[in-house]
């Protein structure tokens, strides 16, 4: 059994914006590079296997590691922003340099943007600081996705009586990450 397709390359990032966006940041074009900010724009919040699948359909054989070094490279240079809910893979997205936070569910592990309340970074103050200077603060907020909680009413109408999918925890006590496994 073959394995999934990786996410499609999107029409919403042309290669020569991708390009461009490179050269920016100084980095040399590469077609790896390339097809990672294409991919993540299509599909924010990737984790990495599923960004190698994508490269992988559009581009053939490649390495993982070629394609983690890639991630990397891009996240050095600011362009990708890398983030790791609690329990679930690393992911990765577009969207840097501003004030945003994530809410995952729990159960199929999708992950969405949430702007910041506040508006400024770090939008949480700590009761004490212990000498840091506080320049970000991460919030994960966890529940249960419309589509999940729409799966849960369908099996109630057709007389599932297995527990809810709100609140369920790995063995280990620790919010499921659902799609992550």
């Amino acid at each position: 059994m073959s394995p999934p397709a990786g996410p499609q390359l999107p029409e919403a990032l042309a290669a020569s914006d991708a390009v461009a966006r490179l050269r920016g940041s100084g980095l040399r074009v590469t077609a790896g590079r390339v097809a990672v900010l294409r991919i993540l724009t299509q599909a924010p919040h990737s984790d990495a296997d599923s960004i190698i699948r994508g490269v992988r359909t559009h581009h053939g054989t490649v390495s993982t590691q070629a394609v983690y070094d890639v991630l990397r490279v891009l996240g050095q240079a600011g362009l990708v922003r890398r983030i790791q809910p609690a329990g679930g893979p690393a992911r990765f997205e577009l969207r840097v340099g501003d004030n945003h936070h994530h809410v995952v569910c729990r159960e199929c592990g999708s992950t969405t943007d949430v702007d910041c309340a506040v508006g400024q970074a770090p939008c949480l103050d700590p009761s004490d600081d212990h000498g840091y200077r506080v320049d970000e603060a991460e919030v994960t907020y966890w529940g249960v996705c419309p589509a999940c909680q729409e799966a849960v009413e369908r099996r109630r109408s057709a007389g599932d009586r297995s527990p809810d999918l709100e609140g369920s925890l790995d063995p280990d006590g620790s919010p499921y990450p659902g799609a992550a496994r």
